[in-house]
């Protein structure tokens, strides 16, 4: 179902999709199938996703990054997506944007990741103006030194996708499952994670946060929201996601191959 809404003449269409809670499992699928099967751009923002899920990029190593035997004696699902970028924990604590595009959707944009980074960061500093010391920094989003919005990216040949966890909060007890990355951005100087991220929260409301995230894009793009029964007919589309659960032999192989 569409929502009528102001169009801004001139502009690229972009279809909005708005979840609160969708399980990021689903989320991810349903990015992964837009971008290899759909010919539109689109915005999806999920307000937090209700179970603790740990997400790894398509080519993460599971004994590099995670406290195995911690992950598997609680339980906690791991996901290989099918984009590149680290090894993040969500939950009800994390906001989720995704910008998918048509390459020739952004003027003058060279579809590469360093330029697809450095136009969302303009993007979010609309969103961040006169709020904290943002910044991009390698691959995250700050304010001063601390991070608290990780980014992966994924480029095709017609397409691009660029999405964000952004963590608004977060449960300290979680970061326990993670290990430090033997590849890790300079300015992380070897801190552990509770003295490398910070809390949106303290920040910005978290509605105002995505009311202005959804204003910023609009700047770039006509916006068409659109209910998520809409999705329901992306389902339809025949399409074999690459992002799943990683399953416990797998886990459990991992670490045997990491000792």
């Amino acid at each position: 179902m569409i929502i009528p809404q102001t169009r801004n003449i001139g502009l690229p269409m972009m279809n909005l999709m708005r979840f609160k809670g969708l399980p990021i499992l689903q989320q991810l699928q349903i990015e992964e199938q837009l971008l290899r099967t759909s010919s539109e751009n689109w915005c999806i923002i999920n307000d937090g996703t209700n179970d603790p899920t740990i997400v790894m990029g398509v080519s993460g190593k599971p004994a590099e990054l995670l406290e195995i035997e911690s992950v598997l004696r609680d339980q906690v699902p791991v996901i290989r997506r099918f984009t590149g970028g680290g090894t993040v924990i969500v939950d009800n604590g994390t906001i989720f944007v995704t910008f998918i595009c048509n390459k020739e959707a952004v003027p003058d944009l060279q579809p590469y990741p360093r330029p697809i980074m450095s136009w969302s960061s303009t993007l979010y500093s609309k969103v961040f103006q006169g709020i904290g010391d943002f910044n991009l920094r390698e691959n995250d989003y700050v304010f001063g030194n601390h991070k608290f919005g990780g980014n992966a990216q994924s480029i095709t040949k017609n397409k691009w996708i660029h999405h964000t966890s952004f963590l608004w909060d977060f449960d300290v007890r979680n970061m326990a499952y993670l290990k430090l990355p033997k590849r890790a951005p300079a300015y992380r100087s070897a801190r552990g994670h509770l003295d490398f991220i910070c809390r949106l929260k303290d920040y910005m409301p978290r509605s105002i946060f995505i009311d202005k995230t959804v204003e910023a894009a609009g700047t770039q793009f006509s916006l068409r929201s659109l209910k998520s029964e809409a999705i329901e007919t992306c389902s339809k589309t025949e399409f074999c996601p690459s992002t799943r659960f990683l399953t416990n032999e797998e886990l459990e192989a991992a670490a045997v191959a990491g000792q």
